[in-house]
């Protein structure tokens, strides 16, 4: 079952999305707040796999929690629950998983959950640094199924450079092709965590497996030099995983 935070500082919209979560029986509600502060001391003490988060919250932003959320090592996943439309295209570029509208409709609700099932899988505990290694070795994906233009394309994972989220799209760069899809990047971050593919910052996964170069950059951060060419950051909340996974 799902382990949901809601945060809202609208009493009657947090109880009725409670409601409808509760209902489906496929959620566990573990715990709501009504602002920034309060939902991180909650969360502080609580392990949980989404947080839905209304945008508005009297004079602090749900944004403003998402963006603390991504820097977190291993974050929830993140849904929006608003009454306004028209941040849904910021609301992607922090990585959600969706983003549903006031007033909240049932079946709408219905179908976030089942996205967030496929996203979560088989609910695994927290990735840490000595399983990662180990799956590295023994447990690797060889290929990443995609939509692209209504079109189901596999990707050989070796072949993938950079999963970057630029300009609110998803971008897959592989060997010679890039490929944009809908799907969030914390999406990816979790399909592939037996995989060489990790985070190295808010906006990208990397393959380790094409880093060709390691740039030291300001203030602690690095540029990982891909197989291609291109410029991958790697900010400072990643920076002593990939230090301890790669060596240096």
């Amino acid at each position: 079952m799902l382990k949901a935070f809601i945060v809202d500082d609208e009493p009657l919209a947090r109880d009725e999305l409670v409601f409808l979560l509760k209902r489906s029986k496929q959620v566990e509600i573990a715990g709501e707040a009504d602002s920034v502060e309060a939902a991180f001391e909650k969360l502080a003490n609580l392990e949980i796999d989404v947080i839905f988060l209304d945008i508005q919250l009297a004079d602090e932003s749900g944004m403003e929690i998402a963006a603390r959320i991504n820097e977190l090592e291993y974050p929830p996943l993140i849904v929006f629950a608003t009454a306004f439309d028209e941040y849904a295209l910021k609301a992607f570029e922090l990585n959600a998983a969706d983003y549903i509208l006031k007033p909240f409709d049932e079946k709408r609700v219905q179908q976030t959950i089942e996205k967030l099932y496929r996203v979560v899988g088989n609910k695994e505990p927290n990735i840490t640094l000595s399983s990662r290694k180990k799956s590295l070795s023994h447990e690797r994906t060889e290929k990443l199924a995609v939509t692209v233009d209504e079109k189901i394309v596999l990707i050989n994972l070796n072949e993938i450079h950079y999963i970057g989220s630029i300009e609110g799209k998803t971008v897959i760069a592989a060997y010679k092709q890039k490929h944009i899809v809908n799907d969030p990047l914390v999406m990816f971050e979790r399909k592939l965590h037996h995989s060489s593919i990790l985070r190295v910052h808010r906006a990208y996964l990397v393959n380790i497996d094409a880093i060709n170069e390691i740039e030291p950059w300001f203030n602690s951060t690095y540029n990982l030099i891909m197989k291609d060419g291109e410029k991958v950051p790697v900010s400072r909340t990643y920076t002593k995983e990939l230090k301890q996974l790669l060596g240096f």
